[in-house]
C-alpha cells in the first residue's frame, strides 16, 4: 500500500501515512523470532486478495489452486493466519462456533460486517459514514479512535429468528 500525503484543502480530512502491510507482518515475525518465508508471503498475498470474510480453508484452497510453487501446508496456513491476527493485519469475526472467519483489518477505514443468522454468509460492507459516528463518540469521551468494525447479525425479513425494527 503506498503512503498518502496529507489533505491540502480546508475542510478536507487529513490522510495518514500507512506502513506497508508486509512491513507490519515482518515486524511481528521478527519479534517472535520467525522469518518472512516465501510460503508466508504467499499466504499474506492470498489473505489480502480475499474478497470479504474468509476461512483458513479458503486460503488453503486459493493457494492450492494457484499452480506450482504456490502451495503451503495446512499447518503453515493456520499458524500464519494466527500470526497475521496477532500483527493486526486480519481480525477474527465471530460467525459460527465451529469455524473461524477473518477479515482484513489493516489499512481499511472500518466498516460493517453482516452475518446471516438464517444461513451461511458473511458480507463486508464499506460504510464510511461510521467513521464520523465513531469519532464523535470517542471525542465525547476524550478518546481517539484507533479503528472500528460494526457487526450486524441479520436474517431475511419474515424468516424465523428475524424481527421487524420498531
Amino acid at each position: 500500500m503506498a503512503p498518502s500525503a496529507p489533505a491540502q484543502g480546508p475542510g478536507e480530512p487529513a490522510l495518514s501515512i500507512i506502513e506497508p502491510v508486509c512491513a507490519v507482518f515482518r515486524r511481528t515475525l521478527k519479534a517472535e523470532g520467525l522469518k518472512y518465508t516465501p510460503e508466508r508471503a504467499r499466504i499474506l498475498d492470498a489473505v489480502i486478495q480475499a474478497p470479504g470474510a474468509f476461512t483458513a480453508e479458503d486460503v488453503l484452497a486459493r493457494l492450492r489452486g494457484g499452480g506450482a510453487g504456490s502451495k503451503a501446508s495446512k499447518a503453515t496456513v493456520y499458524r500464519t493466519i494466527k500470526l497475521l491476527a496477532q500483527a493486526g493485519v486480519i481480525q477474527q469475526v465471530l460467525v459460527q462456533a465451529d469455524q473461524a472467519h477473518y477479515v482484513v483489518a489493516y489499512g481499511t477505514g472500518g466498516g460493517a460486517i453482516v452475518v446471516r443468522t438464517d444461513g451461511p454468509g458473511v458480507e463486508v460492507i464499506d460504510a464510511p459514514e461510521l467513521g464520523a459516528i465513531v469519532d464523535r463518540l470517542c471525542t465525547a469521551r476524550g478518546l481517539e479512535a484507533q479503528g472500528h468494525r460494526l457487526m450486524i447479525f441479520a436474517a431475511r425479513a419474515g424468516t424465523a429468528g428475524s424481527h421487524t425494527p420498531r
